[in-house]
């Protein structure tokens, strides 16, 4: 199959070159000591069916252009809709004007760290198929036949369908010379089935594994990238399976967890733990600060000796890869976790200095071209083991204990380190084998704790990518896609709750 890859002509054809000679110009002439623009569109559609019947089709369309600037060691920001020099040449004086106000109020001077110069540089993800290049109706007649497939199951009375697709353009450019012009999609499909018991009053569920993903179409259609053929013909009869289960005995646990689930968990307890800017109170008010404050660096043990973390922004298919961040910053690849041992943080170009590092790792990033650029999430990843264990080897290992599998629920407080987390799938481990299904399982811990009790991680294998395209941070609220990688694992004396008799707790 040819790739249908390449930056959409349209977009190129924009005045990107007059729209920011214009901007940085007027931004100096004004007074900056530094500025940059970024010309943004993003289009994002949804698609939504219940019981194979269309519900939302919906396609979003953004685009504009943002111009930051630093005053007397300020920031300054301001975005318009239109694109036009004029336009852009007064959005660059409004955010200056901005920054002289409030510099009076300032405290601490902003100085970027350096970063080579990028002229004319380009960048597209790793995907096939533009998903905007298929008609609607063939994507709705997707997902009303995978939808088909599951209501025609015994069992299964109620099926949820929904894709949602995103192509991300920016054009970005700086007074230091740099210019970027990148382009990358990402697609999430997704069904659920649910089973109703009208006698009990109760209902059951289940929903597919397939991760959202940097691919195109042909992650949603076809068996190229996931077996659809295969798990939504197995999915009835887990279903079955688990309505039938028995609940979990609460208490301390042996795990086997997928990497369908154990992602979530390294996102929550490990991705956000890392940002600088929670770590140092800079972020709060939304979704909380960071126990592995500064203090800690080189000098905690986040984990066991098998536990190796990655930041990355190259990984192909990563949602948060990319080829530079919103302030020109080359993507790369660092340690946040190093056998153990808590070693990094992920950086913007005013944090990097901050925390005495000459470059910044490439951190930054906007939703919208009315949003000012953060810094956000690179794919935060567990590495696999040396060994190439499977995960039926890490199973075998276990005499009593649980395999989890696929996310669901989660919650953990607002410095990341005390959490609980369910799953979509819970298998009774006896003797080193699967044993039947469980309900109601939640597992609880500390970060660190939990972490430390990981035994062993498996091989290459067992490696997995998921992720989320909906990561939230600050206020105003921002989104982010970001991907976590991860093997199977093993952690031993984990603390399992069972989710009816202590309400979730």
């Amino acid at each position: 199959m040819t790739p249908d890859r390449g930056i959409d002509a349209d977009f190129l054809d924009l005045p990107r070159r007059e729209l920011a000679d214009a901007a940085l110009a007027a931004a100096i002439a004004a007074g900056a000591s530094y500025a940059d623009l970024r010309i943004h569109r993003i289009s994002t559609e949804i698609i939504q069916l219940r019981d194979g019947e269309l519900e939302t089709a919906v396609i979003n369309r953004e685009l504009g252009l943002a111009v930051r600037v630093i005053v007397a060691g300020t920031w300054g920001f301001a975005s318009h809709a239109e694109l036009a020099p004029n336009v852009a040449a007064a959005t660059a004086r409004r955010a200056v004007q901005v920054a002289t106000i409030l510099a009076a109020l300032n405290k601490e001077s902003v100085r970027l760290a350096p970063e080579p110069v990028y002229a004319d540089a380009t960048w597209v993800s790793s995907y096939q198929i533009d998903p905007f290049s298929i008609p609607a109706t063939d994507k709705i007649a997707v997902l009303e036949e995978y939808s088909g497939r599951l209501l025609s199951a015994d069992g299964v009375d109620h099926v949820s369908a929904a894709l949602t697709a995103v192509k991300e353009q920016i054009f970005y450019a700086d007074t230091f010379g740099s210019s970027t012009t990148q382009q990358r999609v990402r697609v999430m499909p997704s069904y659920e089935a649910v089973t109703v018991d009208t006698a009990a009053g109760s209902f059951e569920s289940m929903r597919t594994l397939a991760p959202p993903t940097a691919r195109g179409w042909e992650a949603v259609a076809g068996d190229q990238v996931w077996n659809w053929t295969d798990e939504l013909a197995e999915l009835p009869s887990l279903l079955a399976e688990k309505v039938k289960a028995p609940s979990v005995m609460p208490g301390p646990t042996d795990l086997v967890i997928d990497p369908t689930n154990l992602w979530l968990t390294i996102h929550e307890s490990i991705g956000h733990a890392t940002e600088y800017d929670r770590a140092i109170g800079y972020e709060a008010a939304y979704a909380g600060t960071s126990f592995a404050t500064p203090d800690k660096l080189d000098t905690m043990q986040y984990g066991s000796s098998v536990m190796n973390v990655t930041a990355d922004r190259t990984v192909e298919f990563g949602l948060a890869s990319i080829g530079y961040d919103a302030e020109g910053v080359a993507a790369q690849s660092w340690d946040l976790v190093r056998d153990g041992l808590f070693v990094g943080y992920q950086l913007d170009r005013v944090f990097a200095p901050r925390l005495g590092k000459e470059r910044s790792n490439g951190c930054s990033y906007a939703d919208s071209p009315h949003h000012v650029p953060i810094q956000r999430m690179a794919n935060v990843s567990l590495q696999p083991g040396a060994e190439d264990l499977s995960t039926a080897d890490l199973i075998s290992r276990i005499d009593d204990g649980i395999y989890i599998v696929g996310d669901k629920s989660w919650s953990i407080d607002m410095q990341r380190y005390n959490f609980q987390f369910t799953g979509q799938r819970f298998f009774r481990i006896r003797d080193g084998a699967l044993y039947g299904q469980l309900r109601d399982v939640a597992y609880q811990a500390t970060t660190t704790d939990f972490w430390n009790s990981m035994e062993a991680v498996g091989g290459q294998s067992t490696w997995w990518l998921g992720g989320a395209m909906n990561c939230g941070k600050a206020q105003p609220g921002q989104v982010a896609p970001v991907s976590h990688g991860c093997p199977s694992a093993l952690f031993r004396g984990v603390n399992v709750l069972n989710t009816v008799t202590e309400g979730g707790r």
